[in-house]
C-alpha cells in the first residue's frame, strides 16, 4: 500500500543535526493521521550522516528510507532522486538543517487539501547573515522581472507538490533542475504560505558565496534568455558610442593633428570594451554549458537505497 505523503530531505554533512531533525519531524508526521514515508537522500556526505540515516531506517523501516549518492551532486539533484523514488501522492520537500520548522508542514497540506497543486513557503523573520538575505532579495527581484515566474521566495525549500507536478518535473529530464521555480511554472493553481525560519539546529551552512552565486546562475539561465538580450542591447549601445568616438578621434586628428594626449583615455576605453566582451563570452558560455550538459546524456545521479532487511541478513551470515 502506497503512503499518502512522501517527505523528501536532501542531506549533506548533517550528522550533528539529524537526531534533532527526526525528533521533531516524526511526531509531526505521526500526528497528521495519514500514511507517510520519509526519504532522506545522502548527497555524498563526508561525515557520519549515512550511518545515522541507516540507524533510523532500522528503527522505523516502515516509514524511513535512505538513498545514497557516491558523490556530491547538489541539493536539487538530491531532491530529484527522492522524487523518482517516492511512492506518495503528495511530496513535501525540506532541508535537513531545520531552518524551516517541520511543525509548519500541516499548513502546506491544508492548502493542498483546498485544491492547490503546488504550495510554496515564504520565510518570515529570516535568521540568516545580512549578506545572504541581501542576495536572496536581489535574486527574487531579478527572477521576477526576467522569468515571469511569480513567487515570493524561491529559496525556501519547505514546499508541497502534487504527484502530477512531480511526474512532469521528472519527465522534463532537465540535468540541472531548479525545482522551486520549475514547479511554479508548471502549476495550474499554486499557493503560498508564510513559514517560520530558525537558525540551524546544529553544524554550519554548506552554502558558501560561490554556491549561492552558482545557484542563481542556474535559476536565471534555466528559465530566461533575458540576460543574453540585455547584453546584446548593451553591446549595440557600446558599439554606437564607440563608433562616435572613432569619428571624433579621426576628425580631431585631421583638424588638430596627431598628439600624445588622450592615449591613456583610449586605453581605458579599450580595456572597458574588452571587459564587456569577456563578460558576454562568459554569459554565452553559461548557456552553452547547459546545452552541453543536456546533450551528453550522462546520468544525473547514481543512487543506492539502504535496505534494513538485507543488512539484517548480512549480519546473520
Amino acid at each position: 500500500m502506497h503512503p499518502y505523503l512522501s517527505v523528501v530531505i536532501p542531506v549533506y554533512n548533517e550528522e550533528a543535526g539529524l537526531d534533532i531533525l527526526f525528533s521533531r519531524l516524526l511526531p509531526v508526521l505521526d500526528g497528521l493521521g495519514r500514511s507517510f514515508e520519509v526519504i532522506c537522500v545522502n548527497d555524498g556526505s563526508a561525515d557520519n550522516s549515512q550511518a545515522i540515516l541507516e540507524k533510523y531506517c532500522q528503527t522505523r523501516p516502515d516509514v524511513i528510507r535512505a538513498l545514497s549518492f557516491s558523490r556530491n551532486c547538489g541539493q536539487h539533484t538530491a531532491i530529484m532522486a527522492g522524487f523518482e523514488a517516492m511512492r506518495g501522492e503528495l511530496a513535501i520537500t525540506m532541508d535537513a538543517d531545520l531552518q524551516n520548522p517541520p511543525e509548519d508542514i500541516p499548513k502546506l497540506i491544508e492548502l493542498v487539501d483546498q485544491g492547490h497543486d503546488v504550495v510554496g513557503g515564504f520565510r518570515s523573520n529570516r535568521d540568516d547573515p545580512a549578506y545572504r538575505r541581501a542576495i536572496s532579495k536581489l535574486s527574487n527581484i531579478f527572477r521576477e522581472y526576467t522569468t515571469q515566474i511569480h513567487m515570493r521566495d524561491h529559496g525556501c525549500m519547505l514546499r508541497a507538490y502534487r504527484r502530477d507536478i512531480i511526474e512532469q518535473i521528472i519527465k522534463a529530464g532537465d540535468s540541472s533542475p531548479f525545482i522551486t521555480a520549475f514547479s511554479q511554472y508548471l502549476a495550474q493553481n499554486p499557493a503560498e504560505v508564510q513559514v517560520g525560519h530558525e537558525a540551524r539546529a546544529a553544524g554550519e551552512s554548506n552554502y558558501n558565496l560561490y554556491k549561492l552565486i552558482r545557484y542563481n546562475f542556474d535559476l536565471i539561465t534555466g528559465f530566461s534568455v533575458v540576460p543574453l538580450q540585455l547584453f546584446t542591447i548593451f553591446g549595440m549601445a557600446m558599439s554606437f558610442f564607440s563608433g562616435l568616438l572613432v569619428v571624433y578621434m579621426v576628425m580631431r586628428r585631421l583638424i588638430i593633428g596627431p598628439e600624445v594626449d588622450g592615449v591613456f583615455t583610449l586605453f581605458a576605453i579599450l580595456f572597458f570594451l574588452i571587459s564587456v566582451l569577456m563578460t558576454g563570452l562568459g554569459l554565452i558560455g553559461e548557456y552553452v554549458g547547459r546545452i552541453y550538459k543536456e546533450v551528453r546524456s550522462h546520468p544525473r545521479f547514481i543512487a543506492t537505497e539502504f535496505k534494513p532487511e538485507l543488512q539484517d541478513k548480512a549480519n546473520e551470515s
